[in-house]
């Protein structure tokens, strides 16, 4: 009988990003399986461009109360259910789906401790590394090989990750070049200022200085990329850059896909879209503050954070404890030199 798996993990855009390569060492392990996802509506749309995953049920929304997706989850009769997530909320919902088997991480990597309960098995590990090798090693708790399609015991890690996203065609990117003035073989960045933490976010107006620069050293322009809430950021940038950006269009998830595969260069602090950027494998760099990019950045060895992480007196909280945010004593030319450490490497390889 096929395996019937329940995925749990609600949120944020970034957290999915990192979960997908769980999935896809799930998915080549048990390709007969099916393999279902549990997510919060405001993220579900990223769920549309993972084909590896059969169903998506949403919470969150304001036609699925809790009670009707525990319904609905129950009536699928699951084998195993597995919080991606920790918390009390995701471990409670993924043992309320009715799963004979419900795995999370082993108590000391719970964001919440007392999810533990909710759990028939738990994964060992640490925190040590990226939180993608930590979702990833859930899967021992299943006696799943994290990498068991690559061969008999293949290496697991950054340059075996798979990211199932099936980026579609929207012609945004043409509507962009459009906008920038730039041919189809011509080179753009695509700088993102907004992060849904505030102290995440590094001023836009340096992210104008830093259009300025491609444009003056590369002779890339720059698109200033913005979602709800935004755009006056995205704004500013292209104030703050002598000419040399331009606002991006509108954007659903599926033209950001498009746009940022499309990128010779990603430049963002820690929001989902640069997880995303990592992920198709854009150039990015990363601008970090309260967060750590050994555990959240980018994991190509080729991309290239700045980090005030050592520094910081807030650390993974949403609100800072000092007037200014430590990411604001990142500079402008230290950003210049991180980009040019990484245009070099584009240019490199051609």
């Amino acid at each position: 009988m096929d395996r019937r798996v329940l995925i749990v993990r609600l949120g944020a855009l970034g957290d999915l990003v990192h979960a997908l390569p769980a999935v896809a060492a799930l998915r080549d392990a048990w390709p007969e399986a099916r393999i279902d996802w549990l997510v919060d509506t405001r993220y579900r749309a990223l769920l549309d461009f993972v084909p590896v995953v059969n169903r998506v049920i949403v919470i969150g929304s304001p036609t699925t109360s809790i009670v009707g997706a525990v319904r609905s989850l129950r009536r699928e009769r699951y084998d195993t259910a597995i919080d991606l997530q920790g918390l009390i909320k995701s471990a409670a919902m993924a043992r309320l789906s009715g799963a004979r088997t419900v795995v999370g991480f082993a108590t000391p990597l719970l964001r919440e401790p007392a999810a533990r309960f909710f759990y028939t098995n738990q994964a060992e590990g640490d925190e040590v590394g990226h939180v993608i090798a930590k979702n990833v090693g859930l899967l021992s708790a299943l006696g799943v090989n994290s990498a068991s399609s690559l061969g008999a015991d293949p290496p697991s890690g950054p340059g075996v990750w798979r990211f199932p996203l099936a980026v579609p065609e929207t012609g945004v990117v043409e509507a962009v070049r459009r906008a920038l003035g730039v041919g189809s073989d011509d080179r753009f960045a695509v700088l993102n200022p907004g992060a849904g933490w505030p102290n995440k976010r590094w001023p836009p107006d340096r992210f104008g200085q830093l259009a300025g620069h491609l444009f003056a050293r590369h002779g890339w322009r720059s698109v200033a990329l913005w979602g709800p809430g935004e755009q006056g950021l995205a704004e500013a940038v292209v104030g703050a850059s002598q000419g040399a950006a331009r606002l991006a269009p509108p954007t659903g998830l599926g033209d950001v896909l498009c746009v940022i595969r499309s990128a010779a260069l990603f430049v963002a602090g820690d929001t989902g879209p640069l997880q995303l950027a990592a992920a198709l494998g854009t150039p990015t760099v990363g601008i970090f503050g309260p967060t750590n990019p050994a555990r959240n950045g980018p994991w190509s060895a080729a991309d290239v954070t700045v980090s005030r992480f050592d520094q910081c007196e807030c650390h993974h909280k949403r609100r800072c404890r000092r007037a200014i945010p430590c990411v604001h004593d990142i500079g402008v030319d230290e950003m210049i030199e991180a980009v040019d450490r990484r245009c070099r490497e584009v240019m490199l390889r051609g």
